[in-house]
């Protein structure tokens, strides 16, 4: 390892933050938030933004949404962005932990509000780097292992089989490879069997976040996705499921 976890950190968000596409734990009986305003959209993008990248869908997650858009026809298209820090704090394992569990939270949240709202609505769930993190995690069918026992309490259950019905397609975007996430102490992800099919991984070849490189500070092909033509890629997939 190069580089400590900390300056990793500050290269992560300062790159993503200033490249071309300028990209507490919640109770579990916190209330779920309410879904799309009013007609219900026939797809929803729920969307976990990069590290730093400002709320919303960040960068990466709008060149989805635009692309997704100009492939679904006469479809009405929601867009979600997932409410987390996306904190660049790699080097405080807890706290960086809280802040991908406060994203899965509040993806998996919003995705049961609104198959229980809009059950017509088919829903595209994606994230892009630290965010395809979240949206990989939201998928899992049972806590990771790795989790050290007296935070399990604090992990939001699995979101429930029939909810998997509503969900069209997974699109995770230069999502951190498994070495990665163990250099930085986070348990691997494991694609939940009920959102396998129907999940896309893209990750260009340079990109030292996916590609199983080491930690270290992110190439430049990571900020790359919203001119690369990968985001294309992965709105075809999306559009292909629903």
């Amino acid at each position: 390892m190069t580089l400590g976890v900390v300056e990793v950190s500050k290269r992560i968000a300062g790159f993503v933050g200033s490249a071309v596409v300028a990209t507490s734990v919640a109770l579990l009986g916190a209330p779920l938030p309410s879904a799309s305003a009013e007609p219900c959209p026939d797809v929803e993008v729920v969307f976990a933004r990069g590290t730093g990248e400002p709320p919303g869908v960040g960068g990466v997650g709008q060149a989805l949404v635009d692309s997704l858009r100009s492939q679904v026809g006469d479809r009405s298209l929601g867009v979600y962005g997932v409410d987390y820090p996306a904190s660049a704090d790699f080097g405080n394992r807890i706290e960086f932990a809280k802040t991908v569990v406060d994203g899965v939270r509040d993806a998996g949240a919003h995705i049961q509000a609104t198959a229980a709202n809009c059950p017509k609505t088919r829903i595209v769930l994606g994230g892009y780097s630290q965010g395809a993190a979240v949206a990989g995690y939201v998928t899992a069918n049972r806590i990771p292992d790795g989790v050290p026992a007296e935070y399990v309490s604090q992990i939001p259950n699995p979101l429930p089989p029939s909810v998997a019905d509503n969900v069209a397609a997974v699109t995770l975007i230069g999502r951190p490879s498994d070495r990665f996430l163990s250099d930085v102490g986070a348990p691997p992800i494991v694609i939940g069997p009920l959102y396998a099919d129907k999940t896309t991984e893209v990750c260009a070849t340079d990109d030292t976040i996916c590609n199983g490189a080491g930690v270290g500070g992110p190439s430049f092909a990571h900020a790359l996705y919203g001119v690369n033509g990968m985001v294309g890629e992965a709105a075809a997939f999306a559009t292909s499921r629903l």
